[in-house]
């Protein structure tokens, strides 16, 4: 039996935690919806539907928390607990700029907490390097919370400090209560996936046991499972979970993660329908006019159809919401697929220059480096790379190849 999976008969942790929201979610909705609003109630609903769409990670459910959201304040005018859930809800779907505009809909809503922290996200997020570092200490400094400690500790990790990422994350589970299980499970992924960045399997093996025994039956515990997996080359089991995975939650990104390990098995004619439905899910959500998964057609066009022109489209779009080194990185790559080696040594370079730590992104700067002719700054870059993690080439837990 592959880690990660349970056996069936009595109802997973999981399973009974999406029971209980739904039953919560039941017992709201008549009085939510009814007019004359009655706010605090329909906040609790809003609040359920939105914990039930994180816990699924069905992403089309936040279209039915955002009308819920809408509808209330059209009735009760802006209400601070759903400005805050709605720059929450904006902040997962990549719309930034929305999400601050909430944030300003009350006054003093902007200098709570939680809405604190939320802000130096989107400084992160937005290539504000220094203001997110100093957002994250200082809500640490008012609010020592384990989700405060973990978004430093993530901070820290980009940046190249593992040490003081892991210190972090011990924190923030020694503040879960034993109540709060699921978020112990996501902090344990969260120390895997820092240990697999430097190529130590066998640490993550241990903390993503861990996070399948804290809370057992989560779908994104199989998922980070499914990508170490394939990273050590087990292609045929990952294949296996990730198509279980898929069936769960029909994203695209998971459903183009399975066309990944068929291709890295050898066989890419059933690589194809998946990779059909994962753009075709793409495709429809950008003509929506969603931005979610922008990142993910660049990086589609980009690794698996090789068209550098389409790549570099879908990457700018996402450079105009998001200008951090993740996007810059995703525009230099998208160039580079495109044979504009100069334009993508320079975007490259802006990357590079947010002083991000990571062997997937110096790999890349090397390829790119060498492709411009800069042979002694390539050859750096790959010793850099090899340094952080000797297996980073390693890289189909990332869901896309170099």
């Amino acid at each position: 039996m592959v880690r990660g999976q349970v056996h069936r008969g009595t109802p997973t942790d999981y399973e009974i935690e999406l029971e209980r929201i739904d039953r919560d979610i039941r017992e709201l909705e008549d009085g939510a919806l009814t007019i004359p609003i009655d706010v605090e109630e329909a906040t609790r609903f809003a609040y359920r539907l939105y914990g039930r769409v994180s816990l699924t990670g069905n992403l089309a459910g936040f279209e039915v928390v955002q009308t819920v959201i809408d509808d209330t304040m059209r009735q009760v005018g802006p209400w601070a607990d759903l400005c805050l859930l709605k720059a929450n809800l904006d902040f997962k779907l990549h719309r930034l700029a929305d999400a601050r505009r909430d944030l300003e809909m009350v006054p003093g809503l902007a200098d709570i907490p939680q809405a604190r922290a939320l802000r130096a996200d989107l400084d992160l997020q937005q290539g504000r390097y220094e203001d997110a570092r100093a957002g994250y200490e200082n809500a640490i400094q008012e609010n020592r919370t384990w989700d405060n400690l973990a978004r430093l500790a993530y901070f820290k990790a980009r940046m190249g400090d593992g040490e003081g990422a892991e210190r972090l994350y011990v924190e923030a589970q020694d503040e879960i209560t034993a109540k709060e299980m699921r978020s112990y499970a996501w902090v344990e992924l969260q120390r895997g996936l820092l240990d697999l960045a430097y190529g130590r399997y066998a640490y993550v093996w241990a903390h993503y046991g861990r996070a399948a025994e804290a809370y057992s039956g989560y779908w994104l515990v199989d998922e980070h499972i499914a990508g170490l997996l394939g990273a050590q080359g087990k292609c045929d089991q990952a294949v296996a979970l990730y198509e279980r995975v898929a069936a769960r939650v029909p994203r695209p990104d998971l459903q183009q993660a399975v066309g990944d390990m068929y291709v890295s098995l050898g066989q890419p004619y059933r690589a194809r329908p998946w990779y059909e439905k994962a753009l075709a899910a793409y495709l429809e959500s950008a003509r929506r006019g969603d931005v979610h998964y922008l990142h993910h057609l660049a990086a589609f066009y980009a690794e698996v159809r090789h068209n550098g022109s389409e790549a570099v489209r879908w990457a700018r779009e996402d450079l105009r919401l998001r200008q951090n080194f993740s996007t810059q990185a995703a525009l230099a790559w998208a160039l580079y697929r495109a044979g504009r080696f100069a334009e993508a040594l320079a975007t490259m370079h802006q990357a590079l220059s947010s002083g991000v730590r990571d062997a997937k992104l110096f790999f890349r700067a090397a390829m790119i480096y060498r492709a411009a002719g800069r042979t002694d700054a390539g050859a750096r870059f790959f010793r850099e790379a090899a340094e952080i993690n000797p297996r980073y080439l390693d890289v189909h837990y990332s869901g896309t190849a170099p």
